[in-house]
């Protein structure tokens, strides 16, 4: 019980008392008065003192009760102010014109571990710019907006909301403010990557583009009578074609598969024959480049996927595989269940091959789009720097992942981790 409850309950108390007290002397003097022990006058006399003093702690009771309640009130307004704050989705803490913290919820605890009720703000934020707008908020009444950064211990952007408000309308001056964050970082960090990515697909376009309008120029030119010249040329121009057209069907396919990333596939398929079918189908270039694919499968590895789908997967990774391992003359592939981290159960399939490898500061980044390791080997393969970067969004709609092990001189072994699924009639 609070102080100002307390406060109330002893002057309802009082009151009582003074009524019986009033009431009891009433009854004794009529006794008294009847018995003839005491002469009416004096009786009456007597009554009148007692009742004038009873009197007078009734009414000391009503001023205090009178007292008491703005303290109620305030409290009672505290705790539904401070229960308010903590239902707000996003971090909020409320502040007295003093900028002492008056309530915040847990986001914002989490946010700035150092905010204390009934402390400074400025404890707290080290923003001069958020500190300044608390302050002109409350001597002006005005909301105020502040977007900040910070850099420590991750680079993050918030837009701050400083909202003066006054229980009264006509107030002069704000009871308190209401300081609202919003994190502003995942929107900063889209933009970045959207522009990352018009910038590297832009200039990927704009090589072949470069080399076509060159050749094109060569042949309406000094070459236009050199057959030997037009023959080698048009080979180039077509591969330089060719590689435009790969270009524009991965930005096609992350496209398709980002619109449908929320929709996990339902049906259920066998990754064997799936992982046979690409593997037959990459045999020429496997053959081209002398290297020997071996695959390792069980009888029948059932998921729930998009059979189209994982046939891009694994044409990336078993291409990859003979384009950048090819030195190694050897590719293993293996098919069978396994076990997540958590023991939940799943399906795996793992491309190795035995090729120069990968140096570790690059894996983190090998399902960026249009990182390379090597650029000039990627392009020299007809790579577009987009095939990691499709694996790690087909999967992610399947609800799996991508793990990559590999060092300098070691070969690269890329697994992909599918969750199991039941026995069901395989499509």
């Amino acid at each position: 019980m609070s102080l100002a409850e307390e406060r109330a309950l002893l002057t309802a108390k009082r009151r009582r008392g003074g009524g019986v007290v009033i009431a009891a002397a009433a009854a004794v003097f009529a006794a008294l008065a009847l018995a003839g022990v005491l002469p009416s006058a004096y009786a009456l006399g007597g009554f009148a003192i007692v009742a004038a003093a009873a009197g007078l702690a009734l009414r000391s009771a009503k001023d205090e009760d009178r007292l008491a309640q703005p303290v109620v009130m305030a409290e009672r307004s505290d705790g539904f102010l401070r229960a308010v704050v903590a239902g707000l989705p996003d971090p909020v803490v409320a502040l007295d014109r003093d900028g002492r913290v008056l309530a915040l919820n847990d986001r914002a605890r989490a946010l700035a571990p150092a905010l204390r009720q009934g402390e400074p703000v400025a404890f707290a934020l080290r923003m001069p710019e958020l500190i300044e707008a608390i302050g002109r908020a409350a001597a002006e009444g005005e909301e105020q907006r502040v977007v900040y950064s910070e850099r420590v211990p991750i680079d993050r952007w918030f837009e701050t909301i400083v909202m003066p408000v006054k229980r009264e309308p006509n107030a002069a001056h704000p009871d308190f403010v209401l300081v609202t964050f919003h994190d502003l970082t995942p929107l900063r960090r889209v933009e970045e990557m959207r522009a990352d990515f018009v910038a590297n697909a832009s200039h990927e376009l704009r090589t072949p583009l470069a080399a076509l309008l060159g050749f094109i120029e060569t042949l309406q030119g000094s070459a236009r009578d050199d057959a030997k010249a037009r023959t080698r040329f048009l080979a180039i121009m077509q591969e330089q074609a060719r590689r435009m057209a790969r270009l524009i069907d991965d930005l096609l396919s992350l496209s398709r598969i980002e619109l449908n990333a929320h929709r996990r596939p339902d049906t259920p398929v066998d990754l064997v024959p799936i992982v046979r079918q690409v593997v037959d189908g990459l045999q020429t270039l496997a053959r081209d480049r002398g290297v020997t694919v071996t695959v390792d499968a069980v009888n029948a590895v059932p998921v729930l996927a998009d059979r189209d789908e994982l046939v891009r997967i694994f044409e990336n990774l078993v291409e990859n595989a003979l384009k950048y391992g090819a030195a190694g003359r050897r590719v293993d592939i293996k098919i069978g269940p396994g076990a997540s981290a958590d023991g939940e159960p799943e399906a795996q399939v793992s491309v190795r091959d035995y090729g120069p490898g990968i140096a570790p500061e690059h894996l983190p980044r090998l399902t960026e789009r249009f990182y390379r390791v090597d650029v000039t080997e990627s392009r020299a393969q007809g790579g577009t720097g987009l095939g990691l970067a499709l694996v790690k969004h087909i999967l992610n709609r399947h609800r799996g992942r991508l793990t990559i092990d590999s060092a300098p001189g070691a070969g690269a072994t890329f697994t992909v981790h599918l969750p199991a699924t039941a026995a069901a009639p395989i499509r």
